[in-house]
């Protein structure tokens, strides 16, 4: 639904309060993210209408404004906002802040990612710039929102999870149908904490109605701390498959990286080095402050 098509009396006042304390109007940025479903369905199943900024419809019953995060004129095409969950690359938000705190913005909830510390001192170039971006992006909306009084909270969620979507979990149950066997590098013993798409958008909604979430940023993990190896043998178990893990030494792995690049563009060798590397991150703070408590990592394909 474009914004010029709106009716006028469709959005409630930027006054009005939700049910369940949020300010509204609630407008989603990414809602055809992994996130965004799950949020879409967890705020109407709590009697809120988000309206969803999207360049294509989430689906056929969401309200939505046909709109770029990017777009010098995005203040022109938004009706008014009052509470915004940003779903979307937070490298893109700073630019649009001026846009939606002109709109009504008060409370601000941003996904930012662990990659911000653990892509820092990587060998690939590209990641030092995304953990760079992440951190520089990080701190803008802070600074932003300070000064405008606008109350902010940002998400690192870990490894992000949707069985059958990601580019995570998924890439590798995939591989596992293809091909049968799964290699690792070494014993595969750097840990992991991976987190589902739906806890992180129920955390999101917990973390903007919680007052003692204002103006801070948490580290969201999964239910479960496991190994990379532990997290290969729940992939073969959410399948239904027999686990056929073979381990590699860490060079040999690193080759047959260099050598499936051409078919998975995404392939880097400091994956080699990463599997054993421990991933792991502190949720108590979230736990403590919005009642943070994710699902244990039993995946279902």
């Amino acid at each position: 639904m474009d914004a010029e098509n709106t009716p006028p009396s469709s959005a409630p006042s930027p006054s009005a309060q939700a049910p369940t304390g949020l300010a509204s109007p609630v407008l989603v940025l990414g809602a055809t993210s992994l996130i965004g479903g799950f949020m879409l369905a967890r705020l109407n199943a709590q009697g809120i209408t988000p309206i969803s900024l999207s360049r294509r419809p989430p689906s056929d019953d969401v309200c939505w404004v046909d709109g770029d995060l990017a777009d010098p004129n995005l203040a022109d095409e938004l009706p008014p906002v009052a509470t915004v969950f940003s779903l979307s690359p937070i490298w893109l938000l700073p630019g649009a802040l001026p846009a939606l705190k002109a709109r009504g913005m008060t409370r601000l909830v941003a996904f930012s990612s662990t990659s911000r510390f653990t892509k820092l001192e990587s060998t690939e170039p590209s990641e030092r710039a995304v953990a760079r971006s992440l951190a520089e992006s990080e701190a803008q909306v802070e600074a932003f929102c300070a000064e405008h009084g606008v109350a902010w909270t940002i998400l690192r969620p870990t490894l992000i999870y949707v069985e059958g979507r990601d580019a995570n979990v998924s890439r590798l149950a995939g591989l596992i149908r293809r091909f049968k066997v799964l290699p690792l590098s070494g014993r595969g013993e750097g840990l992991r904490q991976p987190v589902h798409a739906d806890d992180l958008a129920g955390g999101a909604i917990a973390a903007a109605e919680a007052p003692a979430a204002r103006d801070k940023a948490y580290d969201l993990v999964g239910g479960e701390t496991l190994t990379y190896r532990v997290m290969a043998e729940r992939i073969y178990a959410g399948l239904g498959r027999r686990q056929m893990i073979l381990a590699l030494p860490p060079w040999l792995f690193r080759l047959l990286l260099t050598l499936a690049k051409p078919f998975y563009p995404g392939a880097t060798a400091t994956m080699a080095d990463r599997m054993a590397q421990d991933l792991t991150f502190d949720d108590a703070p979230a736990r403590r402050d919005f009642g943070w408590a994710p699902r244990d990592f039993r995946p279902r394909f």
